[in-house]
């Protein structure tokens, strides 16, 4: 049962939604999704800005916010998210997107890795991947309560919680905590109308995969899953879109699988 405040509603269905990480991939896709639902969209960035114009020249609609900000601070966190608050004229979901994600620049593999470099991927990954998305929805979970809003907080964790990462360990147990994250949020906010899930994709055909791979991906990726292929942005992003609507709510505490059967559990 909901308790506290009267929730309101959204006027005319327009919903206020930051998404962190969007200025190309996954975050792109799932900020358009949401501006062509009609909703205003916060493209978060960290350094990207030409990708971020893009991902803003993309998105349907108006009143749309482009927002900088390095995740890995706490203070810059809280400033996002109150930064897209003013400037949508609320806060009603919120897509912890922004990572740091697995690629051969950062391989820290746990034999033949000195430890100085070591320590410093699991503190480069962990700001990101797991405090990032703490403070991002610490800041934002004030803001729903307040506002008493019915909000949404979707996590963009990875299969690599599941099934480990043995080049970048560091990777897959930030996205395992950011699950587990989501459930503890999804238990405390649930009382104040406020649903929490996270999706754990597999490999997804981003601009960062086509850089890594080029436009073959190689057979014993695409062969993790028995289609034969790997997920498309656009495929979480319509995930995503279902996770914040208001018949998801049910699912709040939830960790979609999505893979292509390439991991089951």
């Amino acid at each position: 049962m909901v308790t506290g405040a009267t929730h309101r509603a959204q006027p005319n269905g327009t919903r206020h939604v930051l998404v962190t990480g969007a200025s190309r991939g996954i975050g792109r896709a799932v900020a358009v999704r949401f501006a062509e639902a009609g909703d205003r969209v916060a493209v978060h960035y960290l350094g990207r800005a030409a990708d971020a114009q893009r991902t803003m020249r993309l998105l349907p609609g108006d009143g749309h916010a482009l927002i900088q900000g390095d995740l890995s601070s706490p203070q810059e966190c809280r400033r996002v998210v109150e930064g897209a608050e003013r400037a949508l004229g609320g806060l009603d979901i919120v897509v912890n997107n922004a990572a740091v994600a697995t690629s051969p620049a950062l391989r820290h593999p746990v034999v033949g890795t000195d430890f100085a470099t070591w320590a410093g991927m699991w503190r480069q990954f962990t700001d990101i991947n797991l405090l990032g998305a703490a403070h991002v929805s610490w800041a934002a979970a004030q803001a729903m309560v307040a506002a008493a809003v019915r909000g949404r907080i979707i996590n963009i964790g990875s299969r690599g919680a599941f099934r480990g990462e043995l080049e970048h360990p560091a990777y897959a147990v930030t996205k395992a905590a950011l699950h587990a994250l989501g459930q503890s949020l999804a238990i405390a906010l649930a009382p104040h109308g406020i649903a929490v899930t996270s999706i754990a994709p597999g490999f997804t055909a981003t601009e960062r995969v086509a850089e890594r791979f080029g436009t073959e991906i190689p057979a014993r990726i695409t062969a993790d899953s028995p289609f034969g292929r790997i997920a498309t942005p656009d495929e979480v992003a319509a995930a995503v879109l279902y996770l914040a609507s208001p018949e998801a709510e049910w699912a709040s505490g939830a960790i979609l699988d999505l893979n292509g059967a390439s991991h089951l559990r």
